[in-house]
This record gives C-alpha cells, sequence and structure tokens, in this order.
C-alpha cells in the first residue's frame, strides 16, 4: 500500500458516497476516519448517522450544531448582497460548503489529523467549493478526493462497493435522485433530473406543497428588517435560525420558492438543478422592498452592478478569497440605511408586497405626488433634460454633416 494517512476527517452526510468513502478510505489509506457532520437544519437526515458511520467502519462520529452560525454569518450576508447565481438560483448549497469546510478543518486541528476527505465528484462544483476553502484555512493539509482516484466510476459501482462490505444503501429505485438539504433550501440532482425536458415528479418535493394544493385564502406577514437582516416576523424577534425556519414552514404551505434550472457548473459543465427555498425567497423580496425606500440610487446601481460577480464567487467556492471579503464590505457599507418592515401576500407560489415602510425612508410624497405641491419647480426638468441631451443632440448634428 503505497497510499498512506495516519486520520482522516471525513465531510459525512451518511449518503451512499460518504458511506462507502468511509470504508474505502480504510482499505486504502490504512487510516483511521473521523466522520463529521455539520448540522444545518437537515433535520431527521442525521438521525441514523452514527450508526450508519460505524456500520461503514469510522471510528466515531462528530456532528455540530451550526444552524445559528450557518444563517447569521453565512446565508445573511449573502442575503445582504441579494446573491443569486444567474438569474434563478439562490446559492443553497453553494453557501454551506465554506463553513462546513471551516468546521472539518477546525475539527482535524483538534483532532490531529493529518487529511481531511469529501465525497464530492470529480465532475461538480462541490470538489471546489471544499478544496478552495480547505486551502484558504489550512494549505498544508492532506486533502483526498475518492471520486478522483478510485475506480468507481458510477452510482451503481458504489451500490455494488456498498453491499461487498454490507453498508446499507440510502439511494432507492423509488427515488433516483441525489438531495442535499440545509435551513436555506433543499437541491435535487442526477436520476431522472438529467432530462432537462422531464418535469420533476410532485412526489419528489419536501419543502413546499404544489401551488396547485395550497390555500385558496392568502397569508399575509411582514418582514422586519434592521441594516439589511431580516429581525423580526409579524413582530416577533426571533433568531436568525428560528427566523428562517418559521419562515420555511410559512411559505412552503403555500407553495412557495421552487425553481428548475439548468445551470453552468464552475468545472465547464451545464447540470440540471431543482430546489426548494421557501424561506428565501421570501427574504429577497421583503429586502428589496426595503431597499426600495432607503437606500439612495447610484448607491443601489453600484451594489446591483457587483451582485453577478458577488454570486458568481459565492457559486465557485470563493468565499474565503480576499475579493469576495472586499465585496462583502461594500456589501454591508450599504446596508446601513436598510431598516424597515415589508408587508407580503403569500398566495399559491407568489410572493406579492403589499406595503413597505422605513423610519429613515428616502421616499417623499410632497416630491413624488402628480398633485399640486410647492417643492419642486417642474419647469427645472427643461434644463436638465436639455443637457442630458446635448450629447445625442450633437450626435445627430455631426451625422447629418457627414451625408
Amino acid at each position: 500500500m503505497t497510499k498512506k494517512a495516519r486520520k482522516v476527517v471525513l465531510a459525512y452526510s451518511g449518503g451512499l458516497d460518504t458511506s462507502v468513502i468511509v470504508r474505502w478510505l480504510i482499505e486504502n489509506y490504512g487510516c483511521e476516519v473521523i466522520c463529521f457532520a455539520a448540522d444545518l437544519g437537515q433535520g431527521e437526515e442525521l438521525y441514523k448517522l452514527s450508526d450508519r458511520a460505524k456500520e461503514s467502519g469510522g471510528k466515531k462520529l462528530v456532528v455540530l450544531d451550526l444552524k445559528e452560525t450557518f444563517v447569521k454569518d453565512y446565508v445573511f450576508p449573502m442575503l445582504r448582497a441579494n446573491a443569486v447565481y444567474e438569474g434563478h438560483y439562490l446559492l443553497g448549497t453553494s453557501i454551506a460548503r465554506p463553513l462546513i469546510a471551516k468546521a472539518q478543518i477546525d475539527l482535524a486541528k483538534k483532532e490531529r489529523a493529518d487529511a481531511v476527505s469529501h465525497g464530492s465528484t470529480g465532475k461538480g462544483n462541490d470538489q471546489v467549493r471544499f478544496e478552495l476553502a480547505y486551502t484558504a484555512l489550512s494549505p498544508n493539509i492532506k486533502v483526498i478526493a475518492p471520486w478522483r482516484e478510485w475506480d468507481i466510476a458510477s452510482r451503481e459501482d458504489a451500490v455494488a462497493y456498498a453491499k461487498k462490505w454490507n453498508i446499507s444503501v440510502p439511494v432507492t429505485k423509488k427515488k433516483p435522485w441525489s438531495m442535499d438539504r440545509n435551513l436555506l433550501h433543499l437541491s435535487f440532482e442526477g436520476g431522472v433530473l438529467e432530462d432537462p425536458w422531464a418535469a420533476p415528479p410532485e412526489e419528489m418535493f419536501v419543502l413546499t406543497k404544489s401551488p396547485k394544493k395550497a390555500p385558496n385564502k392568502e397569508t399575509v406577514i411582514t418582514v422586519s428588517y434592521k441594516n439589511g437582516d431580516p429581525v423580526a416576523v409579524d413582530g416577533e424577534k426571533m433568531s436568525p435560525a428560528t427566523l428562517l425556519a418559521h419562515l420555511n414552514d410559512v411559505a412552503g404551505k403555500n407553495g412557495i420558492g421552487r425553481v428548475d434550472l439548468v445551470e453552468n457548473r464552475f468545472v465547464g459543465m451545464k447540470s440540471r438543478g431543482v430546489y426548494e427555498t421557501p424561506g428565501g425567497t421570501i427574504l429577497h423580496v421583503a429586502h428589496r422592498a426595503v431597499e426600495s425606500l432607503t437606500l439612495d440610487r447610484e448607491a443601489l446601481f453600484l451594489r446591483d452592478s457587483l451582485i453577478p460577480q458577488y454570486a458568481k464567487l459565492v457559486y465557485n467556492g470563493f468565499w474565503f478569497a480576499p475579493e469576495r471579503e472586499a465585496l462583502q464590505a461594500l456589501m454591508d457599507e450599504v446596508q446601513k440605511p436598510v431598516t424597515g418592515d415589508t408587508r407580503l401576500s403569500l398566495y399559491k407560489g407568489n410572493v406579492t408586497v403589499l406595503g413597505r415602510k422605513a423610519p429613515n425612508s428616502l421616499f417623499d410624497q410632497r416630491f413624488a405626488t402628480f398633485e399640486e405641491d410647492d417643492v419642486y419647480n417642474q419647469a427645472d426638468a427643461e434644463g436638465f433634460i436639455r443637457l442630458n441631451a446635448l450629447r445625442l443632440r450633437i450626435r445627430a448634428l455631426t451625422s447629418k454633416k457627414g451625408k
């Protein structure tokens, strides 16, 4: 055996891939494997992880409750930036990876492990996200990526390997897709979803009702913001994780937050993903509404021009990169005046703004009114228009001369 590692901390989900990887690491690296799971709101997915980890040969399982840290220090900063990738994806998986990697590195240092490992494939984005974070936080740590080393070439091969070692297989023919869940979203990939023409089966969805079966009466809620962060729903203050979980429940019952898209992976290929992001969808709409009252026009335009770059950095795994941190500083500075309330209607998959208010609103009815006023001289607009039209006038005159 030429490959060696003494102790490996594995990012462990309990799914097919990581269950197989535990045994593969032991057999191919002769190492002790510590399974690590970050509780980011997976719910029941964590219940049987300990038994499954031991069944696969893991030395022990370490589960850390990081839900509040996840929402407060990762989700909320991203929401302050209004980050959306390629116009639709709210980055639920992307934003979880840097926190998992950080906690994994911290555990590796505590356990004096000489390597870390993950179950990401050589085709996906997560391998990049994990390993960029590992490098930023512990540049000398050994990284083992089994999917880039072993001869297991498919899910079927992985199932066969699991059966060889009597490891329970958490994938069935009835649910031929992979899932990744946290407090921000639930994602689905693979299996029947690999055909972008095929509609996702209704039984696949977990967090959201079908809009067709959602209540026939709207639900009205109010979300309150302070300096760009949501702090209360219907006047009740909540911790970040509690607030997001509450909105997930309310939005899910109303069929809100489903997205089906074909996205461009960092590694260069396109992939089809289906996502449920119920609470996050509400927060994006509510946040924009408060911003519309409180942000200066040019500050808003500047921030919006940077959203694609910020979202790309998060999607590609550069959370701990200096450029993301610099952009975050700008985003947070812009958000200082974003304090106020948004009243929303939730109805059959739709989120509609009913009203918004803010203590430091820049909206002034005296200026905005179409009725008679004594604070705005409408004749001033003539000079404003003439100055802005000057270059157009010169261009038109010049073009006529050339004819």
